[in-house]
């Protein structure tokens, strides 16, 4: 008896319907040049690691929480002495999500993480690095419906990073808006 393997909802969205509006708006002759999503990565830097190294921890607990998948601890490359920062030491986590953990992760970003952010008032459509990726920021990771507040007691900041196949910003800004992302006018 075979299998079906599970598809997220973003990843039929985007067969049945973004490759085709991508192709007619950008012209590509083939349908294997529009722009996918490669991959998201989700960093969370712990500046309070340097006092208490259970922070680190308890922040990769909540980034796993968050991204369903182990979070990787990572450390400082150098010591610098005004940050009491040793070589070595375990300074924050990062995450990376491809295939259908990743559609997943987008469908809750863009769908229910940011609705709850505080004063939002749509992302920054300069965020592009001119390659086609595009990061922001979060003040709290507490928006995500993973995350009780009570059990946290922290909140910590991150940072995601959305990596795409396009090669420049206007087809990544394209391929992200017709995945619901809501850039500011």
């Amino acid at each position: 008896m075979a299998e079906t393997a599970y598809i997220p909802r973003l990843r039929t969205q985007f067969d049945k319907e973004i490759r085709t509006k991508l192709t007619e708006q950008f012209g590509y002759e083939n349908p294997m040049q529009v722009p996918t999503l490669e991959k998201v990565v989700l960093n969370m830097g712990v500046g309070e690691a340097v006092n208490d190294r259970k922070k680190v921890e308890l922040a990769s607990a909540d980034l796993a929480l968050i991204a369903g998948q182990k979070a990787i601890v990572t450390h400082s490359r150098k010591a610098i002495a005004t940050f009491k920062l040793r070589e070595g030491q375990a300074i924050g986590c990062k995450v990376t999500l491809r295939k259908a953990r990743m559609y997943e992760f987008i469908d809750r970003l863009v769908n229910i993480a940011l609705p709850r952010v505080r004063d939002f008032r749509g992302l920054n459509p300069k965020s592009f690095d001119g390659r086609g990726n595009y990061s922001l920021g979060l003040k709290e990771h507490i928006v995500f419906p993973e995350i009780d507040f009570e059990k946290s007691g922290e909140t910590w900041g991150m940072d995601i990073t959305v990596c795409t196949t396009a090669s420049d910003d206007e087809q990544a800004r394209a391929l992200l808006t017709a995945f619901n992302f809501p850039f500011r006018q």
